[in-house]
């Protein structure tokens, strides 16, 4: 008998439900309808089994089908690949023939990304015309799924599904370098699906919106799981992917009460046009993680709903929870163990220290990285990646990447990723409290600072400033705004701004910093800098250009 310590067990628990299971634009289906929907597509899974890992890509966004598929996996025991649509060419081809992929349901609209690409030895060549290749909604997939008509939940669960079967390998966004292919059993995935509901108050008549991508983990562990241990409806996009224009349709349509989020959405959807009736709606809850805290809170006044931030890491080493003391700016508090240590030394950073306005006085010694002591139990690994495993955990203790500090209360703040150290004039200090800064600026609705390399030594502050629409930066302006920031440290100012309105993004809208470091002053866009030390901004032209560049030709950051 399957019980809820695996997904197949929250699965089959649904297999009789008539309550509703997945909302979509002009329908629904009940849970027992996706059931059987999903046992039809577990058995031409279990049809098409090769020897060797049973691993099943999904290369799609958030359409029907991606639920129906993953209910399908979870009852036979393959793990579902998490394919990212924002990958291309051979990136994407490594995602795929590295995790050893033998089956592959991808959308019409992304087949030509991977048409006759040779995706390992399991998959093969590409083709429509190939067994191996799902396409929804084509004429051979309905072939394909024919036969199994019949199929009932009963039929094709596997009974030796336990709660270490593998489920998941979830890329992550890969910002700073190589994605690396997260391990996630059917029963971590199962655990935090349980917690989630209780936690939030969630229940079989909540509506769940599912706008993140259901290859990352975030939908899989704040929605899809959650939507099923609870019993609730999951709600697809009508666009099959996160709009800010779309968001409140999409709520009022499918009576939405529950939302989760990662990285940026509350911005864009703070940045439509603001109505009188904004709040009414059926929307009452917001769980995710990454938001700006001015965000956060405008967003719960805006919409009339509770909007609860943590932070936690894709790999589950790690996870701070913000209570209802945290104050402005903090992520939370996290459990007994979680510490900021010092990379180099391993020995715990000092306590914060505040001056006048909230400004970080000793920035240099108290971030480091954000490590649990404990985390090391709980991280599954990465697939056929020993090297980033030993990364993350030594001596038993998890080490995030990201970097923190922590105030003498206990509480912990964000700084940035471990590659968002910048050194001015011989001083350590982190990107993220310069953005938050930064975004206090009407104009701006998002920012990321980042290093590039200074004529002679060391780093000078760069800031991409994504501008809301329909507004400028004005140089003057901006300068004045600066210079009344009481927390903005003496090296903080950005030496070079680059102004934008798309600044590059994952799909789970990380800015992807990588690349903005690798143009640096390069780019078409428009790029102001600070020629002295002194707060004035004017354009970078051609000659200063191509000067920093043969400068600074042999600095790799």
């Amino acid at each position: 008998m399957m019980d809820s310590t695996t997904v197949a067990g929250l699965v089959i628990a649904r297999a009789e439900d008539d309550n509703p299971g997945i909302i979509f634009s002009g329908g629904q289906y009940s849970h027992r309808e996706s059931v059987a929907m999903a046992a039809q597509r577990a058995a031409w899974l279990l049809a098409m089994r090769r020897p060797g890992p049973f691993h099943l890509a999904v290369l799609s966004d958030n359409s029907l089908d991606y639920p129906l598929w993953l209910e399908a996996a979870a009852m036979v025991g393959a793990a579902v690949v998490g394919a990212n649509p924002t990958h291309r060419g051979e990136e994407l081809a490594r995602d795929l023939a590295h995790t050893e992929c033998q089956l592959l349901v991808v959308s019409e609209e992304y087949f030509p990304l991977v048409d006759g690409f040779h995706l390992g030895d399991a998959l093969g060549v590409v083709e429509r015309e190939s067994d191996r290749v799902f396409i929804p909604g084509s004429s051979d997939a309905a072939d394909a799924l024919r036969p199994f008509g019949d199929t009932h939940a009963s039929d094709v669960v596997d009974q030796t599904i336990t709660p270490n079967t593998l489920g998941y390998l979830l890329f992550t966004s890969g910002t700073s370098g190589a994605p690396k292919a997260v391990i996630c059993s059917q029963g971590r995935l199962a655990g935090i699906a349980g917690v989630l509901p209780q936690m939030m108050g969630l229940g079989h008549n909540d509506v769940f919106y599912c706008a993140m991508p259901l290859f990352h983990s975030n939908a899989l562990m704040a929605n899809w799981g959650p939507s099923l241990a609870a019993g609730g409806a999951l709600a697809l996009p009508s666009t099959g992917k996160f709009s800010a224009s779309g968001f409140l349709p999409d709520v009022r349509e499918f009576g939405v009460t529950y939302f989760n989020y990662v990285g940026k959405p509350l911005s864009y959807i703070l940045a439509t046009p603001e109505q009188p009736d904004d709040a009414d709606t059926t929307l009452t809850t917001c769980f995710g993680n990454e938001g700006a805290h001015d965000d956060v809170a405008k967003f719960g006044q805006r919409f009339g709903c509770v909007v609860s931030e943590n932070y936690g890491s894709s790999e589950g080493g790690a996870n701070v929870n913000r209570t209802p003391d945290t104050p402005p700016g903090a992520l939370g508090r996290a459990p007994e163990g979680t510490v900021v240590l010092d990379p180099e030394t391993g020995v715990e950073c000092p306590p914060a220290r505040f001056g006048p306005g909230g400004a970080l006085l000793n920035a240099e010694e108290c971030i480091g990285e954000l490590v649990s002591r404990t985390g090391g139990a709980t991280f599954e690994g990465y697939w056929q990646n020993t090297e980033a495993v030993n990364a993350r955990v030594r001596d038993g203790q998890y080490w995030t990447g990201d970097l923190a500090y922590r105030d003498e209360a206990g509480f912990f703040y964000f700084a940035g990723r471990d590659f968002d150290w910048l050194r001015v004039d011989g001083e350590n200090f982190a990107a993220a409290p310069i953005e938050r800064i930064l975004q206090r600026h009407p104009s701006i609705l998002l920012a990321a600072v980042y290093a590039v390399p200074d004529e002679h030594i060391g780093d000078q502050v760069m800031a991409a400033l994504e501008i809301v629409p329909g507004h400028d930066l004005d140089a003057q302006e901006f300068v004045e705004f600066l210079s009344v920031q009481e927390d903005l440290g003496t090296k903080w100012a950005p030496k070079y701004l680059r102004l934008t309105h798309d600044l590059p993004k994952t799909a789970t809208s990380k800015v992807v910093k990588k690349a903005l470091r690798a143009e640096r002053w390069n780019s078409d866009e428009t790029i102001l800098w600070r020629p002295g030390k002194d707060l004035s901004y004017e354009a970078l032209d051609h000659a200063t250009i191509a000067r920093l560049n043969e400068a600074t030709a042999s600095r790799v950051l």
